[in-house]
């Protein structure tokens, strides 16, 4: 079923043809992928949503073909890209990238051939081969042949609102002097029921109110959605959907475009009756009875309800034939190229607000399926296919065939492709120019710190909350410090020579808070330091009128000084927000470096956001602070840490000041060099739980393998005579402070170190008294009271401090098969044999051999640090959060949880206990040779063992 836009008269221009072979070529695509001879038994369904991709055709074909600048960026709902590849193809846009090419470990960026264009076309849901490299997923995928600015869109409602902050950073990247693309818009093509997507509806207010003109929404409404057709209440919403969608983007400062009516409507509108007419199809026909007008598609009926809705058309429509009033009918704005050309232009050439443009279209276009509520996954059968085709001059053996390049049509795609291929290589060009810019920086001051040196030494209780606050200001103060800042209260602090050599990289330092920024201990950071746009730049009426309070100065400006990108109530737009500037370093070579500040327990509202941000390979720190039932006083609500697993992301929970330094600085500088590849995201979970600072080193240097000189076993400082022979560790003097933190460090970034390790002690006897606590954060107080306390049992507790799961446990630690657990700190599955257990029986000598268990404690899910005991092969128990919170101190709430010291002291006990009473299982055999030599015994409880202390 063609309508009357089809391409089959010739006074369809070059584009119309254009769209319309794109169109059969997306429709080829679909039924390759769903008609593969290489299908194995119990293969899910492809699908491929041809209705879909069908009414955002026309769309898409203004878009590309006309109205997008090379420069500019795309993001499009996910059942329209088999349309998007279609166009590329025809217009040469296909180019290898690094992501799929088996050939080469140094792949190029060459344009592909017309035969390698062709045959990607081909590769629609397959999985990539070498004989195969170039294939496309289901939606729009960063590692499509044509990802060129063009944002992924495997989820729904997200990727509108990163193209909307896209722009906010390249604004940002202008108004602080860098060189970026000029006159770049950002389009993004929406479904009518995605609009009703919540992150859409929280980010408009924020887009506008930031005057983001070169931002263009599109809705595709199409009035169906995968269910059927929409229905909604005409009667509460006062009016039809597109009103609505159109209200709430004009009560949200946007402007609007409601492209209705193709040109065949317009012309019959000036005939007579033809007002009334349209007042039937703007206002009085719902969107329920146009689908189901447009389903049936029968001439009498239509003129009959047209009629009856409004008598002053019923002349008109009965003077029009039966063809014509079914065209009529279908001809919508969203289906007529030049209508959506020029609602297109005139969005991207009035720039003060962001646009709306509502294009309304037929779900299922110029297919038999059109308008039909079940068309969502319909599949044209293979004689629908080869009719449209065929209009479009392919075959099914040849449906991805270019036009000749002497033709019309090849002339205007040769003419496109050479333009856009000619800007994507000066864009890449530039690039590479800023990127070398800063790391030539960077070399020439002497490379990047391992530390920012904050001293900590007039603060020795602290909090890692504290310290990110300390690290934020020092670097905004570094970052600034060329920047003249009329508003600055102060002299200007000469920079160190440690200062000048971070300055390259905290020039691209920012921070962003939806309204937490103070709350967390970075107004310094904050202080007449907030971009954006405001009324009042030229006019601070807080100095004027000499008002001063403790909160940092807010009002927004544009100029270079600014760092801080403040927003509402709305972890899901900063979200978004952290994304795309963590961008910027792959799109023009600037390595923004954005630092949000957020409540951790508030993360969860914004996890779409954080996904979809580490899948798009963006790079960016969140600080979630503060966190946990450490967060005693804030109570139930605020207290629950979730377990987050994603690939890309290094999830860290510092315990002392000094590992904030480390972890932040370290990811600063894998960030600015490149070497953060599967690690690009990293999330710091901060508390503002003071730790006595010192025991870090205290702790650290009473290891044994920290004394200068160690000639026998040790005993603990002070120790009695119980000890015999043994040195008091004491009286040995530790290795310098500076070489204990670097083997801390080093240990700390790799994902843990041992705080408190007794090997090397007198009576530390490995499979009878040793076990292995580990522990994260600022629980790390209740571990060190546990170790003393079983200490004084004659247990001796090594305590571990995980500062990352991922790299010590997790996804990053599977690569290298968890080397740095079980190697570096040497935490493995060994057994080891008990003096006094052997036994010599019918020539048959038995020794009892036993491991090392643990215990692992975290202030969140169990799933933090649960997998310990599996990844060794102990027996493990986890303490961890498992209700709901309560005010109180922490102690209080930690007693509560089972998460204090006395906890960690019974399961210490119980695991230990359970590893002596484990079985060793022989054979029948072996029994009946040592029958009557051993009594059987019944399994005792692990209590019987471990008493209450």
């Amino acid at each position: 079923m063609i309508t009357e836009a089809s391409p089959t008269t010739s006074e369809s221009s070059v584009q119309e043809r254009i769209s319309f072979r794109a169109f059969a070529q997306a429709m080829a695509m679909i039924w390759v992928a769903n008609h593969r001879e290489d299908d194995e038994l119990g293969d899910p369904k492809v699908g491929g949503h041809p209705a879909s991709s069908a009414s955002a055709m026309h769309i898409l074909a203004a878009l590309h073909l006309d109205v997008r600048e090379p420069q500019d960026f795309v993001c499009c709902k996910p059942h329209c890209s088999p349309i998007d590849h279609a166009l590329h193809h025809m217009l040469g846009l296909f180019r290898h990238n690094r992501f799929v090419d088996w050939a080469s470990s140094e792949p190029g960026d060459d344009w592909f051939e017309e035969e390698d264009s062709k045959r990607a076309m081909w590769g629609l849901r397959k999985f990539p081969t070498p004989d195969m490299p170039h294939v496309f997923q289901s939606y729009h995928a960063r590692t499509d042949p044509d990802h060129f600015h063009y944002l992924p869109s495997g989820t729904v409602g997200i990727p509108p609102v990163v193209s909307g902050y896209l722009a906010l950073a390249h604004r940002y990247a202008a108004d602080h002097g860098y060189e970026v693309p000029a006159d770049t818009h950002f389009w993004s093509l929406i479904g009518d029921s995605e609009f009703r997507e919540g992150s859409l509806l929280e980010a408009m207010p924020d887009l506008a109110e930031r005057q983001l003109g070169n931002v263009t929404w599109i809705i595709d409404y199409n009035r169906q959605n995968l269910d059927g057709t929409r229905i909604p209440n005409e009667r509460g919403l006062e009016g039809a959907d597109c009103d609505r969608i159109a209200g709430t983007a004009e009560a949200n400062g946007w402007r609007v475009i409601q492209v209705r009516h193709g040109k065949l409507r317009e012309r019959v509108f000036a005939r007579e009756g033809g007002e009334c007419l349209r007042e039937v199809l703007e206002s009085h026909l719902s969107d329920y009875e146009f689908q189901m007008l447009a389903l049936k598609r029968e001439p009498a009926r239509v003129r009959e309800f047209l009629a009856d809705k409004h008598p002053g058309c019923r002349r008109l429509v009965d003077e029009l034939g039966e063809d014509e009033i079914i065209r009529v009918l279908l001809d919508l704005g969203g289906h007529c190229h030049d209508t959506m050309v020029d609602a297109l232009r005139r969005s991207r050439s009035e720039s003060e607000e962001p646009y709306m443009v509502i294009a309304h279209t037929l779900k299922g276009w110029g297919l038999e399926c059109l308008a039909d509520p079940s068309n969502h996954s319909a599949l044209p059968s293979k004689e629908e296919l080869e009719g449209i085709l065929a209009k479009a001059a392919l075959t099914l053996q040849d449906p991805f065939a270019l036009f000749p390049a002497d033709t019309e049509e090849g002339r205007f795609l040769g003419a496109r492709r050479d333009a856009f291929r000619r800007v994507r290589d000066e864009h890449r060009e530039l690039r590479e120019r800023n990127r070398a810019r800063v790391r030539r920086a960077i070399e020439e001051r002497g490379g990047l710190p391992d530390t920012l040196a904050i001293d900590t030494s007039l603060f020795p209780l602290a909090n890692t909350q504290w310290m990110w606050g300390q690290l934020a200001a020092k670097l905004v103060r570094i970052g600034t410090q060329e920047v003249v800042a009329p508003r600055q209260r102060a002299p200007k602090k000469e920079l160190t020579e440690l200062e000048r050599r971070w300055q390259p990289a905290a020039e691209f330092v920012m921070t962003l808070s939806p309204d937490v920024g103070s709350s967390t201990n970075i107004s310094p950071a904050m202080d007449a330091k907030i971009y954006g746009q405001s009324e009042e730049q030229e006019r601070d009426l807080e100095q004027e009128l000499e008002i001063r309070y403790r909160h940092p100065e807010l009002v927004a400006t544009t100029d270079a000084w600014t760092r801080h990108i403040r927003f509402e109530i709305a972890e899901a737009n900063a979200m978004s927000a952290v994304g795309a500037f963590g961008k910027m370093i792959r799109f023009v070579g600037l390595p923004f470096f954005p630092i949000m500040t957020v409540y951790d327990f508030f993360i969860k509202r914004a996890l779409d956001q954080l996904y979809y941000n580490v899948y798009w390979n963006s790079e960016f720190v969140i600080m979630g602070t503060p966190s946990g039932v450490t967060l005693s006083f804030e109570g139930a609500q605020h207290s629950w840490k979730s377990d987050i697993q994603m690939p890309n992301l290094i999830t860290w929970e510092p315990c002392f000041a000094v590992e904030v330094d480390w972890i932040l600085c370290d990811a600063i500088r894998r960030h600015m060099m490149d070497e953060n590849e599967g690690r690009r995201g990293v999330l710091v979970r901060a508390v503002t739980r003071s730790v006595q600072q010192k025991l870090l080193l205290e702790n650290v240097r009473a290891q044994a393998v920290s004394k200068q000189h160690v000639s026998g076993p040790l005993a603990p400082a002070g120790a009695g005579s119980e000890w015999g022979e043994a040195t008091d560790e004491s009286s040995l003097a530790p290795l310098p402070d500076e070489q204990l933190l670097a083997r801390v460090r080093e240990h700390c970034l790799a994902g843990g170190y041992k705080l408190v390790d007794w090997k090397g002690y007198a009576g530390y006897e490995p499979g009878d008294n040793v076990v292995n606590l580990f522990v994260m954060g600022s629980l790390v107080t209740e571990a060190l009271a546990a170790s003393r306390t079983l200490l004084a049992l004659g247990i001796f507790a090594d305590v571990i401090v995980v500062t990352s799961p991922e790299l010590l446990l997790g996804i990053v630690a599977h690569e290298d098969d968890y080397r740095h657990l079980t190697q570096t700190l040497g935490i493995t599955g060994d057994l080891f044999a008990v003096a006094g257990a052997g036994a010599s029986e019918a020539g048959l000598l038995s020794v009892a051999g036993r491991r090392v268990p643990c215990v692992a404690v975290c202030d969140g899910e169990a799933g933090l640090l649960d997998n310990i005991g599996s990844i060794v092969g102990v027996r493990q128990r986890t303490l961890a959060v498992r209700k709901f919170s309560k005010c109180g101190r922490p102690s209080d709430v930690f007693r509560y949880q089972g998460l204090d010291a006395d906890a960690l002291v019974d399961a210490c006990g119980q695991v230990l206990s359970e590893t002596a009473l484990e079985n060793l299982a022989v054979s029948p055999d072996l029994l009946r040779s040592l029958a009557g030599k051993a009594e059987s015994r019944e399994r005792p409880h692990w209590r019987a063992l471990w008493s209450d202390h």
